[in-house]
């Protein structure tokens, strides 16, 4: 089934000049580019992608106990990551990508690779490109620089569209 996910290059990505690299990774697997757009992130935006919902954030602080770190809550660690992120994918310019093909979001996962890029697979995008690790980033008190953002699900895709593209799903 064709589906549409969304992709973010943050920051690390731009300013390493990554883009063409990335985009390129993504067509190899069949996926097409239908949206692209080169921007700062505004806050307003960032605030609904990275929400401080409670489930959200124990999701997220969960990759941090997942990553061998003690922390007081899941959900504490979560709001930290959080407001590292805000903070760090408005510190520069961004790409937003609509890809859209065959399972469209689970191929880019795959393409993507694991959140950690010290735990993501050779041959992905983070594997291969990644440098950096949630335990650093955490003792740093930031974001781990994974280069993307990549839908989750395809329920999250159309949410994230529709956010950084106005409903063109």
């Amino acid at each position: 089934m064709k589906q549409r996910t969304l992709i973010i290059i943050k920051p690390d990505g731009v300013n390493r000049g990554l883009i063409d690299e990335i985009i390129k990774r993504y067509e190899a697997v069949g996926l097409k580019v239908v949206k692209r757009k080169d921007m700062m992130a505004p806050m307003n935006i960032i605030e609904k992608h990275y929400p401080m919902d409670p489930d959200y954030l124990c999701l997220i602080g969960e990759k941090t106990i997942a990553a061998g770190q003690k922390v007081k809550s899941a959900e504490d660690q979560g709001r930290k990551v959080v407001t590292w992120l805000r903070k760090f994918i408005t510190s520069g310019p961004i790409v937003t990508l609509v890809l859209e093909g065959e399972n469209g979001v689970e191929v880019a996962r795959k393409v993507t690779g694991f959140t950690d890029p010290a735990s993501a697979e050779k041959g992905t995008i983070r594997g291969d490109l990644g440098t950096d690790n949630i335990l650093d980033a955490n003792r740093e008190k930031r974001p781990v620089w994974n280069l993307i953002h990549a839908s989750g699900s395809p329920e999250e895709a159309k949410k994230e569209i529709s956010l950084w593209f106005g409903g063109i799903n």
